[in-house]
């Protein structure tokens, strides 16, 4: 595969326990294929807007906070699919920078979601993303039931 051929699969990372399962995957299917992991972390708008201070403050610690946390994830990309991840950091609505982001950047071919099994249903991204906006997307979505162990994942990959 050429660069330009090469599958990027495309993690949103975010505090979720399951956003493990999607990462794992995402990683064994890039290694199994040639492909390549990318980690987008979407920073949500504070609310200390009238604060304009304090806010800077903040959005400045969750950017830093953001870059910290895709360094740390990106070594352990690195080591499961062997390449480094492409790290994307945008502030917004995440499921508006998500697929703002899969628009700008031709080179992702697969979006991984891992979903919460529990009680609580899918999660924002993944009911929104197999919902109404399913038809603002261009690449397909892989959803990961969120419970898997490492294990199961690497079977199924």
């Amino acid at each position: 595969m050429t660069a330009e051929q090469t599958r990027v699969f495309l993690v949103v990372v975010d505090d979720s326990e399951e956003m493990r399962a999607a990462l794992r995957y995402a990683c064994a299917r890039a290694r199994h294929t040639g492909g390549r992991v990318a980690l987008l972390r979407v920073l949500e708008p504070n609310e200390y807007q009238h604060f304009m201070a304090i806010a800077n403050l903040m959005e400045e610690e969750a950017r830093q906070d953001a870059e910290e946390l895709l360094q740390r994830l990106a070594a352990e990309v690195n080591e499961f699919s062997g390449q480094l991840p492409i790290l994307y950091v945008r502030e917004g609505n995440p499921r508006e920078q998500l697929i703002a982001l899969i628009d700008e950047e031709p080179q992702i071919s697969i979006l991984v979601l891992a979903a919460d099994t529990g009680p609580r249903g899918p999660g924002p991204l993944v009911t929104a993303l197999t919902g109404k906006f399913v038809g603002r997307l261009r690449v397909p979505v892989t959803i990961v039931p969120g419970h898997l162990k490492p294990e199961q994942i690497d079977a199924i990959t």
